[in-house]
């Protein structure tokens, strides 16, 4: 029978994502002996980070301030706490946002910066709000490099750094719980393989991600007084080991997990055409010229869904529906410009670092692309009618809900309007 693993170090990380790499880094600085342990594979190592487009959150950066933006502390904690709907309860959500806040420019932008990581000059303006006024000023940092640019750097400094020989790096080690010795937590166990493992240390850092990768998680928490029932089905765009089960078992000993309603989800998702795992979904960037219609072909209106504005009204406004999907209508001159998928995978120009084939991808669109979701994408449809159209989105909904003569009116109005 297979043997039961034992390891021990004065910290173990349960986690090689994005969050536990930055604290083995930090560890290994102060000169500690530390043991990581993940679920998933040695070539998964950043997690979901590492498929990210890499966009961040800063405050009076050197990227704001080099493009005249003129932001600050006080503009972008009044920000955060009105979008965040923080009320005067929300005491450690305040606090960490003001952390957050005060100290992200030197403490994450900079210290990325000292470890190779670097940002496009130019800073995006998203979640700028629709009824509730978000972002006031541009603040989406991009990394040059996508999440790769991000997670290689980090991988390079753990395998380079001076003490590497304190760090144990274990991967397809999946915590099942943590132990407990005299009312101290003092280490984890869980399976590897068709064993067992246990690792013990003076402290442990549980860095395991949220809960997106879990439907059933998901289903439990989500925010029915505001959205209603959750959409059926849903796709994963996150990764399942981000199941939430270390959340559990920490809560369980008297940790305060709390809000865990509040995620954040995408409404224009579409089906991965080679999915690493079941329903595994990919996060259009919705178009700004498309025309956004619920499942008949309704146009939403009061106001018209636009993307990059208020994300989460995005999925409020469609789950008030009968049924909680949509459809984006555009013709291939729309598509070719503003079509783009977020994350790595998609954007290899960036993810490459190829400046000269992100500027020609910028100037002359994205057509390529764009053939091959026609081509591969089952959630892509295209017609030379507005009748085909309507038959073809019925036959992949599985449904008669699209009435062709209502989608002509709506296409025909919006056409009048724009053009």
């Amino acid at each position: 029978m297979p043997g039961r693993s034992k390891y021990s170090a004065e910290v173990v990380v349960v986690g090689a994502g994005l969050a536990g790499m930055v604290t083995a880094l930090e560890l290994l600085d102060a000169g500690k002996r530390v043991v990581m342990l993940d679920a998933a594979s040695r070539d998964r190592i950043g997690g979901l980070a590492a498929w990210s487009f890499g966009g961040m959150f800063f405050v009076d950066s050197p990227e704001q301030r080099k493009n005249g933006i003129k932001d600050s502390v006080d503009l972008a904690m009044r920000d955060w706490v009105r979008y965040g709907e923080l009320d005067p309860n929300d005491v450690w959500p305040y606090r960490w946002a003001e952390a957050y806040v005060h100290r992200c420019t030197e403490e994450v932008r900079g210290w990325l910066a000292e470890r190779d990581v670097s940002f496009f000059r130019a800073v995006n303006w998203t979640e700028r709000g629709y009824f509730v006024p978000g972002n006031s000023v541009p603040r989406f940092h991009i990394v040059w490099g996508t999440g790769e640019g991000i997670v290689l750097p980090l991988i390079s400094r753990l395998e380079a750094h001076e003490k590497a020989g304190r760090l144990e790096l274990h991967f397809d080690h999946k915590v099942d719980g943590l132990t407990r010795e005299r009312g101290q937590v003092v280490g984890c166990h869980g399976t590897h393989g068709a064993g067992s493992f246990e690792a013990l240390g003076d402290a442990i850092v549980i860095a395991a991600g949220g809960i997106a990768g879990n439907h059933d998680k998901v289903r439990a928490v989500w925010p029915r007084d505001q959205w209603g029932e959750p959409p059926e089905p849903m796709l994963n765009g996150s990764i399942p080991e981000a199941d939430g089960k270390l959340l559990e078992r920490v809560a369980e000993l008297g940790a305060n997990v709390t809000h865990l309603e509040k995620m954040w989800n995408y409404a224009a998702g579409v089906r991965h055409w080679e999915p690493l795992f079941p329903n595994q979904g990919l996060s259009m960037v919705p178009g700004k010229s498309a025309l956004w219609l619920n499942y008949e072909g309704r146009r939403f209106v009061d106001p018209p869904l636009v993307g990059s504005y208020d994300t989460l009204f995005l999925i409020d406004r469609i789950c008030q529906e009968k049924k909680k999907y949509s459809w984006q209508v555009m013709n291939r001159k729309i598509a070719n410009k503003e079509f783009a998928i977020s994350g790595a995978e998609f954007n290899q120009a960036v993810r490459e670092k190829k400046m000269m084939a992100f500027v020609i991808r910028l100037l002359q669109g994205n057509g390529e692309q764009v053939q091959e979701f026609i081509d591969h994408c089952p959630d892509f449809v295209t017609a030379g009618s507005v009748p085909e159209l309507a038959n073809k989105m019925n036959a992949l909904a599985g449904s008669k809900d699209v009435d062709a003569q209502l989608l002509e009116r709506e296409i025909s109005n919006y056409d009048a309007n724009i053009a």
